[in-house]
Formats: structure tokens, C-alpha cells, sequence
């Protein structure tokens, strides 16, 4: 294998392990990181291939991808089989995982800390009061975490913000 097959190889493996960990399942994050270093769009059977996964396992992740918005389905021109292409632009995606966390995430548990903010409003106790104001607090970080996602997620094309997060590494 030459280098560069090897460097790509070791790219995919590494950001499914990193998937894993940040909650994602690992086939879909390799599918995406494949993807996201191949030249050309892809066939199902090219990455089935490569990566040694299922007709199942890699339709599953490629129906996920799309819905993310991270991938597109392309159709060439003279081929029967869908291809599929990554958005290659990294403030794009950034934004796109942005805002899939925010609606996956962040807002199912501010939904979650709402309800028993308003169940532990009727709590007299001191040990209700306490829950009460630390739910309260959690839920008000989850908001801001929420704001702050929307803004940046909603700036796809901003040529300021990410000066800005540059400055701040």
C-alpha cells in the first residue's frame, strides 16, 4: 500500500474511533470521512468495498448522512447507481453538525429540564428549592448553549466568525 492509501486509511479508522466517542456510530463516521478524501463521489459497493461493511450497515449510515445534510446523493450521467459525495467545505459542516446536535440534543434536554423546572416549582422544601435552582441554572447553560449554536449554525457563509474562533485557539 502506498503512502498516500495508507495516510487515507489511517484518516477513516481514526475519525470512526473519534465518532464513537463523540456519540456517533462509528461506521457512519468512517462512511463520512471516506467521503469526505475521496476525489470522486462513491457507490454504495465502492464503500461497502473499502470499508467492509454490509449492503445494510452502508445504506443505513448513507440514509443518515444524507438526512444530516453532511452528504448528497448524486446521479452521474450514464450510471445506474447512486453516487454519493461529501460536503467538503469545513465551516459547512461545522455548521451542519451544529445544528443536528442542537435539534438532537440540546433541545430534547431543555425540554426535558423545562417540565421538571415547572413539576419542582410547587416543592416548598429546602431540598426542592435547592433542585428547583440548579435545574433552573442547567436549564439557563442548555439555553445559552442552544443560542449560541443557533447563531453560528444560521452563519454558514460568515466571513467573521471563524476569524474570530481562530482567535480564540
Amino acid at each position: 500500500m502506498n503512502e498516500l492509501a495508507e495516510i487515507k486509511e489511517d484518516f477513516v479508522t481514526q475519525w470512526g474511533a473519534l465518532g464513537s466517542q463523540w456519540g456517533v456510530n462509528r461506521t457512519m463516521a468512517m462512511i463520512h470521512a471516506l467521503l469526505l478524501v475521496s476525489p470522486k463521489a462513491l457507490t454504495t459497493d465502492d464503500i461497502m468495498l473499502e470499508l467492509s461493511v454490509s449492503r445494510g450497515n452502508a445504506n443505513t449510515n448513507l440514509r443518515e448522512l444524507v438526512s444530516w445534510g453532511l452528504i448528497r446523493q448524486i446521479v452521474i450521467k450514464g450510471e445506474r447507481k447512486d453516487h454519493y459525495e461529501a460536503e467538503k467545505d469545513t465551516w459547512k459542516i461545522f455548521c451542519i453538525v451544529a445544528r443536528e446536535r442542537k435539534r438532537r440534543e440540546t433541545e430534547p434536554a431543555s425540554k426535558v429540564l423545562s417540565h421538571c423546572i415547572d413539576r419542582s416549582k410547587k416543592i416548598k422544601s429546602a431540598e426542592g428549592k435547592e433542585l428547583h435552582q440548579q435545574l433552573t441554572a442547567l436549564n439557563d447553560f442548555v439555553d445559552l448553549a442552544n443560542t449560541i449554536m443557533e447563531k453560528v449554525a444560521s452563519k454558514e457563509q460568515s466571513a467573521l466568525l471563524p476569524k474570530v474562533l481562530k482567535l480564540l485557539a
